[in-house]
Protein backbone atom coordinates (compact mmCIF):
# COMPACT_ATOMS: atom_id res chain seq x y z
CA UNK A 1 0.00 0.00 0.00
CA UNK A 2 0.78 3.81 -0.55
CA UNK A 3 1.36 6.56 -2.74
CA UNK A 4 3.33 8.79 -3.83
CA UNK A 5 2.45 11.00 -0.81
CA UNK A 6 1.01 8.81 2.07
CA UNK A 7 3.18 6.07 3.18
CA UNK A 8 0.75 3.80 5.17
CA UNK A 9 -0.91 0.57 4.95
CA UNK A 10 -4.86 0.85 5.15
CA UNK A 11 -5.94 1.04 8.60
CA UNK A 12 -3.42 3.57 9.58
CA UNK A 13 -5.79 6.36 9.08
CA UNK A 14 -8.77 6.56 11.49
CA UNK A 15 -12.12 6.97 9.73
CA UNK A 16 -11.90 10.99 10.41
CA UNK A 17 -9.25 13.04 9.98
CA UNK A 18 -8.53 16.58 11.17
CA UNK A 19 -6.21 18.33 8.29
CA UNK A 20 -4.80 21.92 8.89
CA UNK A 21 -2.20 23.64 6.38
CA UNK A 22 0.48 23.35 8.70
CA UNK A 23 2.48 20.36 9.24
CA UNK A 24 3.53 21.83 12.86
CA UNK A 25 0.34 22.14 13.28
CA UNK A 26 -0.34 18.63 13.24
CA UNK A 27 2.15 17.85 15.15
CA UNK A 28 0.76 20.11 17.62
CA UNK A 29 -2.81 18.36 17.69
CA UNK A 30 -1.22 15.06 17.90
CA UNK A 31 1.60 16.00 20.66
CA UNK A 32 -1.16 17.87 22.88
CA UNK A 33 -4.43 16.40 22.46
CA UNK A 34 -4.28 12.59 20.96
CA UNK A 35 -3.00 9.81 23.37
CA UNK A 36 -1.23 7.31 22.29
CA UNK A 37 -0.05 8.68 18.98
CA UNK A 38 2.15 7.26 16.30
CA UNK A 39 3.47 8.83 13.21
CA UNK A 40 2.27 6.96 10.34
CA UNK A 41 3.24 9.16 7.18
CA UNK A 42 6.74 11.44 7.10
CA UNK A 43 6.67 11.32 3.12
CA UNK A 44 7.75 15.36 2.14
CA UNK A 45 7.63 16.25 6.00
CA UNK A 46 3.89 15.76 5.55
CA UNK A 47 3.80 13.60 8.69
CA UNK A 48 0.61 11.84 9.70
CA UNK A 49 -0.45 10.75 13.14
CA UNK A 50 -2.77 8.79 14.95
CA UNK A 51 -3.80 8.57 18.46
CA UNK A 52 -6.90 8.39 20.82
CA UNK A 53 -9.35 11.50 21.91
CA UNK A 54 -11.68 10.50 24.05
CA UNK A 55 -11.69 6.96 23.84
CA UNK A 56 -11.91 7.62 20.01
CA UNK A 57 -9.39 6.53 17.52
CA UNK A 58 -8.33 10.18 15.65
CA UNK A 59 -6.30 11.12 13.02
CA UNK A 60 -4.30 14.03 12.20
CA UNK A 61 -2.25 15.17 9.08
CA UNK A 62 -1.33 18.45 6.64
CA UNK A 63 -2.87 19.36 3.65
CA UNK A 64 -0.27 21.81 2.46
CA UNK A 65 -1.37 25.43 1.53
CA UNK A 66 -3.72 25.72 -1.20
CA UNK A 67 -5.98 23.52 -3.38
CA UNK A 68 -3.83 21.56 -5.44
CA UNK A 69 -2.24 20.26 -2.13
CA UNK A 70 -5.57 19.65 -0.29
CA UNK A 71 -6.80 18.00 -3.24
CA UNK A 72 -4.37 15.64 -3.61
CA UNK A 73 -4.00 14.56 0.13
CA UNK A 74 -7.80 14.57 0.71
CA UNK A 75 -8.34 12.64 -2.39
CA UNK A 76 -5.95 9.86 -1.17
CA UNK A 77 -7.13 9.77 1.94
CA UNK A 78 -10.32 9.32 0.86
CA UNK A 79 -9.69 7.28 -1.94
CA UNK A 80 -6.98 4.58 -1.04
CA UNK A 81 -7.22 4.76 2.76
CA UNK A 82 -10.67 4.52 3.29
CA UNK A 83 -11.10 7.64 5.11
CA UNK A 84 -14.58 9.13 6.13
CA UNK A 85 -14.73 12.54 7.42
CA UNK A 86 -11.95 15.24 6.72
CA UNK A 87 -12.39 18.57 9.27
CA UNK A 88 -10.11 21.41 8.13
CA UNK A 89 -8.36 23.00 10.47
CA UNK A 90 -7.30 25.84 9.52
CA UNK A 91 -6.81 29.82 9.43
CA UNK A 92 -8.51 32.40 7.49
CA UNK A 93 -8.77 36.05 6.95
CA UNK A 94 -12.18 37.98 7.85
CA UNK A 95 -13.78 39.98 4.99
CA UNK A 96 -16.71 40.44 7.39
CA UNK A 97 -16.11 43.45 9.46
CA UNK A 98 -18.16 41.46 12.13
CA UNK A 99 -15.17 39.37 13.09
CA UNK A 100 -12.39 40.06 14.79
CA UNK A 101 -9.08 37.73 15.27
CA UNK A 102 -9.51 34.45 17.00
CA UNK A 103 -13.50 33.95 15.60
CA UNK A 104 -14.12 30.48 14.67
CA UNK A 105 -15.84 30.29 11.28
CA UNK A 106 -17.53 27.23 9.96
CA UNK A 107 -17.65 26.93 6.23
CA UNK A 108 -21.32 25.87 5.23
CA UNK A 109 -20.68 26.28 1.60
CA UNK A 110 -16.85 27.37 -0.08
CA UNK A 111 -16.81 29.77 -3.25
CA UNK A 112 -13.72 29.93 -5.28
CA UNK A 113 -11.98 31.36 -7.99
CA UNK A 114 -10.37 27.83 -8.76
CA UNK A 115 -11.05 26.20 -12.27
CA UNK A 116 -10.94 22.66 -9.96
CA UNK A 117 -14.42 21.79 -11.16
CA UNK A 118 -13.81 22.06 -14.47
CA UNK A 119 -12.42 18.12 -14.66
CA UNK A 120 -16.43 17.26 -13.88
CA UNK A 121 -17.54 18.67 -17.37
CA UNK A 122 -20.53 20.00 -15.52
CA UNK A 123 -22.96 21.92 -17.62
CA UNK A 124 -22.51 24.55 -15.46
CA UNK A 125 -21.12 25.74 -12.55
CA UNK A 126 -21.06 23.59 -9.50
CA UNK A 127 -21.36 25.09 -5.67
CA UNK A 128 -19.00 23.13 -3.23
CA UNK A 129 -20.50 22.75 0.09
CA UNK A 130 -19.55 21.15 3.37
CA UNK A 131 -21.05 17.85 4.60
CA UNK A 132 -24.35 18.91 6.91
CA UNK A 133 -24.13 16.08 9.47
CA UNK A 134 -20.52 17.08 10.47
CA UNK A 135 -21.72 21.20 10.37
CA UNK A 136 -24.79 19.90 12.11
CA UNK A 137 -22.44 18.33 14.94
CA UNK A 138 -20.40 21.45 15.09
CA UNK A 139 -23.35 23.36 15.20
CA UNK A 140 -24.40 21.27 18.44
CA UNK A 141 -20.54 21.23 20.32
CA UNK A 142 -19.89 24.67 19.80
CA UNK A 143 -22.93 25.79 21.92
CA UNK A 144 -21.71 22.91 24.52
CA UNK A 145 -18.20 24.18 24.18
CA UNK A 146 -19.12 28.05 24.99
CA UNK A 147 -17.13 28.66 21.13
CA UNK A 148 -19.75 31.34 19.11
CA UNK A 149 -19.16 29.35 16.45
CA UNK A 150 -19.97 31.71 13.19
CA UNK A 151 -21.75 29.80 10.31
CA UNK A 152 -21.73 30.69 6.35
CA UNK A 153 -20.04 31.08 3.22
CA UNK A 154 -15.96 31.54 2.60
CA UNK A 155 -14.13 31.83 -0.06
CA UNK A 156 -11.47 29.74 -1.12
CA UNK A 157 -8.96 31.61 -3.47
CA UNK A 158 -5.93 30.38 -5.47
CA UNK A 159 -4.34 33.53 -4.94
CA UNK A 160 -2.46 34.56 -1.63
CA UNK A 161 -1.00 37.72 -2.97
CA UNK A 162 -3.33 39.20 -5.28
CA UNK A 163 -2.87 42.67 -6.88
CA UNK A 164 -6.50 43.45 -7.07
CA UNK A 165 -7.34 42.67 -3.61
CA UNK A 166 -10.77 41.90 -4.74
CA UNK A 167 -11.28 39.29 -2.03
CA UNK A 168 -13.38 42.28 -0.07
CA UNK A 169 -15.65 41.91 -3.16
CA UNK A 170 -17.26 39.39 -1.75
CA UNK A 171 -18.08 40.66 1.60
CA UNK A 172 -21.46 42.34 -0.79
CA UNK A 173 -22.55 38.11 -0.92
CA UNK A 174 -22.23 37.92 2.80
CA UNK A 175 -19.25 35.58 2.32
CA UNK A 176 -17.18 35.83 5.92
CA UNK A 177 -13.82 34.81 5.23
CA UNK A 178 -11.38 33.91 2.76
CA UNK A 179 -8.86 30.62 2.67
CA UNK A 180 -7.22 28.52 0.26
CA UNK A 181 -8.32 25.03 0.74
CA UNK A 182 -12.00 24.52 1.45
CA UNK A 183 -13.30 24.39 -2.24
CA UNK A 184 -11.05 21.64 -3.25
CA UNK A 185 -11.99 19.42 0.01
CA UNK A 186 -15.58 19.72 -0.55
CA UNK A 187 -15.15 18.75 -4.58
CA UNK A 188 -13.01 15.78 -3.79
CA UNK A 189 -16.02 14.80 -0.41
CA UNK A 190 -18.89 15.15 -2.98
CA UNK A 191 -17.40 13.42 -5.76
CA UNK A 192 -15.99 10.22 -3.57
CA UNK A 193 -18.90 10.48 -1.74
CA UNK A 194 -17.41 11.16 1.90
CA UNK A 195 -17.75 14.13 4.20
CA UNK A 196 -15.98 17.21 4.71
CA UNK A 197 -16.08 20.44 6.99
CA UNK A 198 -13.92 23.49 6.95
CA UNK A 199 -13.68 25.24 10.40
CA UNK A 200 -11.33 28.13 10.19
CA UNK A 201 -9.84 30.45 12.80
CA UNK A 202 -9.69 33.98 11.91
CA UNK A 203 -5.73 34.97 11.79
CA UNK A 204 -6.30 38.03 9.48
CA UNK A 205 -8.49 41.09 9.37
CA UNK A 206 -8.69 42.04 5.57
CA UNK A 207 -10.54 45.53 6.22
CA UNK A 208 -8.97 48.52 8.26
CA UNK A 209 -7.13 48.57 10.52
CA UNK A 210 -5.60 45.58 9.10
CA UNK A 211 -4.51 43.04 12.28
CA UNK A 212 -2.97 39.56 11.88
CA UNK A 213 -1.58 36.91 14.38
CA UNK A 214 1.97 35.75 14.43
CA UNK A 215 3.10 32.35 12.63
CA UNK A 216 3.57 30.47 15.92
CA UNK A 217 0.18 32.20 17.26
CA UNK A 218 -0.95 30.10 14.21
CA UNK A 219 0.43 27.25 15.08
CA UNK A 220 -0.08 26.76 18.12
CA UNK A 221 -2.73 28.48 20.30
CA UNK A 222 -6.21 28.52 17.85
CA UNK A 223 -6.89 25.22 20.73
CA UNK A 224 -10.61 26.48 20.50
CA UNK A 225 -10.90 25.48 17.29
CA UNK A 226 -8.90 21.91 17.69
CA UNK A 227 -11.64 21.24 20.59
CA UNK A 228 -14.06 21.63 18.49
CA UNK A 229 -13.27 19.49 15.76
CA UNK A 230 -12.13 16.58 18.08
CA UNK A 231 -15.51 17.01 19.76
CA UNK A 232 -17.11 16.29 15.52
CA UNK A 233 -14.63 13.63 15.20
CA UNK A 234 -15.61 12.06 18.64
CA UNK A 235 -19.71 12.48 18.27
CA UNK A 236 -19.18 11.27 14.43
CA UNK A 237 -17.79 8.05 15.60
Amino acid sequence: MGTPHISCEKGDFAKTVLMPGDPLRAKFIAENFLASARCVNEIRGINGYTGMYNGVRVSVMASGMGMPSMGIYSYELYKFYDVENIIRVGTAGAIDKSLRLRDVVAGMGACTNSSCAKQYNLPGDFAPICSFPLLNLANINAKELAIDLKIGNIYSSDNLYNDSRKSTEWEKMGVLAVEMEAAALYMNAARLGRNALALCTISDLMFEPFDSCSAIERQESFTQMMELALSVAVSVE
